[in-house]
């Protein structure tokens, strides 16, 4: 471990922020807000006698202190992190209307009696708004056409007392880090950007709807400790660099897995220079490195956000707290690794194309364009989404606009932005910034995801090579307008805007003009822009927004037509084990239905764009199981094989077809997957979806951690190569049986499972493999999977 003392010669000056005049909204109950600040503090003095009194990291802080029994979570001594299963109590969680996480949650309090969530909970209207033509009418549209779904959430809410935040309300995170985030406090989301809530330094994690469903019902949740990796933040950012441009930069250094396991806590003087929104960007994208979560300690700029947001009461308790050492790092905490951060070399950053960790410097993305053989042209510039779209990313791109339109440039490209919040949406309006966009030819969208996720009726570029630049926080493959060929690079709002006005990608608005009609030149200067409005936010249409802290209306019916093509009730899926496996505890013998290559994010297992109308009738959206993954045996996309095909059956066919015949054969299977498998997004149904067709065990090189529990929850057994060449040695049609996974069940923890292989070829041989399955998840897996074990402990 390496050890920072905040005394050090590393600590430099302290920079301080200059934090715009502003009026404060009207001050909201912070009552179910605050986090326990006494409460959690008295947990932490138990916490510091188990572990000897050592230095605590802030992310350890607030873990620790959220554990249900310390005593037991952390009596095994040595190392805790990496090791440790913690059985932890979040204060809070956060729904997104997009996954059917509300069918778990009903059938859970139908059959365990319970009328209201355990913990404050909040449910998003935000997916499901398709970006046409722009912002009125693709709400109207949406609600409209999503009438089934919206009626069925809000009912849902209702009942049981949740907050609903209406279609139009503005995207999950925003909204979240606007009303209900707080410094110290520990929640969840169901969406693997929730992270973003972290700029107001707390720990707000992504994960799936049965991980959420423990919290509601007030159910310990597990969460293997992670390591803590620091990074230490000095210098200041200056000219075009912008937070944004932090992250981008990081990513390239950590990739797409090297934050799995382990929360990114930052540090240093560079900290308290960034203000509060632009912390949240760089939580956000701590998804894209696969990190548990990002924190950040308690700064100047987060008070001054709370206040402006109408959380003085919050603020004010955050400060008390600080004073006694809560909100950050003790001197001389230990850090499974530090990454140093020099914020006046940062230049800013170009990543993709295809993932978010390729990075690129803009002063060299120029010749990358060129040596890469890409056409010279920009097809559409993107800005917005939860990841920026900030009143500070804002103001800054109206400054750029507004140096091009005294220039008499308009943009050259489709230019779209989407307001991340009811909020942002109407702050913007007042103080013209709308007004700047759209005299240079950007169109408003709707509050909501829109293109970042796929929600984009794009009718140019079909099935051609182009690209577009966003600021959005993820690029993978057809994300956002469905066709594979469209390369989506990821950069900051500025950079960006700037880039709409030249229309060429080789164009670096830090050092390039454009060249005017007039036969003159004209150059950008650096952009600056505004932390907080100076007369506040304006509210918006409230008609959006949630009654706070709702009572339960149990009165309330909640119907969905069985004839209904987007909402089906989630049947309880069956156990692998009893009477009709004669395995007894081990896994009845499998199948494999293929072997995945190479990159596989939740996108591939589960497409999003025109398939989240369906994300509540798991029937409908099982038929995109892995439509866009790469079969390793041939190299075809969506194409798997049938050995034990009749007459009247072809070999191969698509992936959903082949895993749903080996369903209706009663064969349960598996899969062979490679790096980083489930990488992405934190939906659900990447796992719900291979459970329905009979998947019972997934083998890979590497998981993504969110999908690996989630996986778990649904009775997956995914277990790790202990040689990663064993890979390539399974193929489809190949009979795969577990032994040792009887020892496990038995409550061995330290159980070693093998695989014995029975190839085509008749041949036969084992492969060693590795679990990280707790005792607790082992019962998920006995039990068919959380959700059946979880009821049948409170029956």
């Amino acid at each position: 471990m390496l050890v920072f003392q905040r005394g050090s010669s590393h600590s430099g000056r302290v920079l301080k922020r200059r934090l715009a005049t502003h009026a404060p909204t009207i001050e909201k109950d912070c009552s179910s807000i605050t986090p326990p600040y006494a409460k959690l503090l008295q947990k932490l003095e138990r916490v510091r006698k188990l572990l000897n009194n050592r230095p605590l990291t802030l992310a350890e802080k607030i873990l620790y202190s959220h554990l249900v029994d310390p005593e037991k979570s952390l009596s095994r001594g040595g190392n805790i992190r990496g090791e440790a299963y913690l059985q932890l109590s979040p204060q809070r969680v956060a729904m997104q209307d997009a996954s059917a996480h509300l069918h778990s949650l009903r059938l859970q309090f139908m059959s365990a009696g319970l009328s209201r969530c355990a913990v404050p909970t909040s449910i998003h209207c935000d997916h499901l708004i398709q970006a046409v033509d722009g912002a009125s009418s693709d709400l109207q549209r949406s609600i409209v056409s999503n009438k089934e779904v919206f009626d069925f959430l809000e009912s849902a809410a209702r009942k049981y007392g949740i907050e609903f935040w209406k279609p139009g309300s503005g995207i999950i995170h925003q909204i979240v880090l606007e009303n209900y985030a707080a410094p110290g406090m520990l929640m969840l989301g169901t969406d693997s950007h929730t992270p973003n809530a972290g700029g107001l330094g707390l720990l707000a994690i992504g994960v799936g709807g049965a991980d959420a469903v423990d919290a509601m019902t007030g159910t310990p949740w597990e969460l293997k400790a992670p390591h803590v990796v620091g990074i230490h933040l000095t210098g200041q950012l200056s000219g075009w660099a912008t937070p944004k441009d932090l992250i981008l930069h990081l990513a390239g250094k950590l990739t797409v897995r090297g934050g799995t396991g382990r929360i990114l806590e930052y540090f240093g003087p560079g900290v308290a220079a960034q203000s509060c929104t632009g912390l949240a960007t760089v939580a956000n994208m701590g998804a894209e490195v696969g990190a548990t979560t990002s924190t950040f300690p308690y700064t100047e700029s987060m008070r001054a956000y709370l206040h402006a947001t109408g959380r003085g009461p919050a603020a004010l308790a955050a400060d008390e707290a600080a004073k006694k050492g809560f909100l950050s790092a003790d001197e001389g905490a230990e850090y499974d690794e530090v990454i140093e951060i020099n914020l006046s070399d940062l230049e800013p950053m170009i990543n993709g194309p295809f993932t978010p960790d390729l990075a690129t410097p803009l002063s060299k993305f120029g010749s990358l364009v060129q040596e890469s053989g890409w056409k010279d042209e920009l097809s559409a510039s993107l800005i917005g989404s939860c990841t920026n779209s900030s009143y500070e990313d804002l103001t800054r791109v109206a400054d750029i606009a507004k140096q091009a339109q005294g220039a008499g440039l308009t943009a050259k490209v489709p230019f779209l932005c989407t307001p991340g919040s009811e909020q942002i949406r109407a702050t913007m309006e007042r103080d013209g910034i709308t007004r700047t966009l759209q005299d240079v030819g950007v169109v408003v969208l709707a509050n909501a995801c829109g293109p970042c996720i796929g929600q984009w009726k794009r009718e140019d570029s079909k099935g051609e090579e182009n690209v577009i630049l966003t600021s959005f926080n993820r690029n993978f493959k057809s994300r956002n307008d469905g066709n594979r060929y469209t390369m989506n690079f990821l950069a900051s709002p500025t950079v960006v805007t700037a880039m709409a006005f030249s229309g060429k990608l080789t164009f670096n608005p830090m050092t390039d003009a454009i060249s005017l009609p007039n036969g003159q030149v004209f150059k950008f200067w650096p952009p600056s822009g505004q932390d907080l409005p100076t007369e506040g936010f304006a509210a918006g249409n409230t008609d959006y927004y949630p009654s706070p802290t709702p009572e339960p209306q149990p009165e309330t019916q909640i119907i969905i037509s069985k004839d209904s093509q987007r909402l089906e009730i989630l049947e309880p899926f069956p156990s692998h084990f009893g009477p009709q496996n004669p395995r007894g505890l081990e896994l009845p013998s499998l199948k494999v239905l293929m072997r995945v290559r190479g990159k596989c994010t939740t996108d591939h297992i589960s497409a999003a764009g025109p398939w989240l109308k369906y994300k509540g009738h798991l029937t409908n959206i099982s038929e995109n199981l892995l439509i866009t993954a790469i079969n390793d045996e041939g190299g075809d996309m969506n194409v798997a094989f049938d050995h034990d095909h009749d007459a009247s059956e072809s070999k191969s066919d698509t992936i959903p077809a082949i895993a749903k015949r080996l369903k209706a054969r009663d064969q349960p299977w598996a899969l062979i997957v490679d790096e980083n498998y489930g990488e992405g997004s934190a939906r659900e149904h990447a796992a719900l979806q291979p459970r329905f067709y009979g998947c019972a065990m997934i083998v890979a090189r590497s998981f993504a951690r969110i999908h690996e529990t989630n996986l778990k929850k649904q009775g997956v057994l995914p277990l790790w190569f202990v040689d990663k060449a064993d890979y390539s040695r399974i193929g489809s049609g190949d009979v795969v049986e577990t032994f040792g996974l009887e020892d496990l069940v038995n409550g061995n923890e330290d159980a070693v499972i093998r695989l014995r292989v029975t190839n085509s070829r008749g041949e036969i041989f084992e492969i060693p493999t590795r679990h990280t399955m707790s005792l607790d998840q082992v019962k998920w897996l006995k039990a068919g999977s959380a959700l059946n074990f979880i009821r049948s402990q409170m029956a």
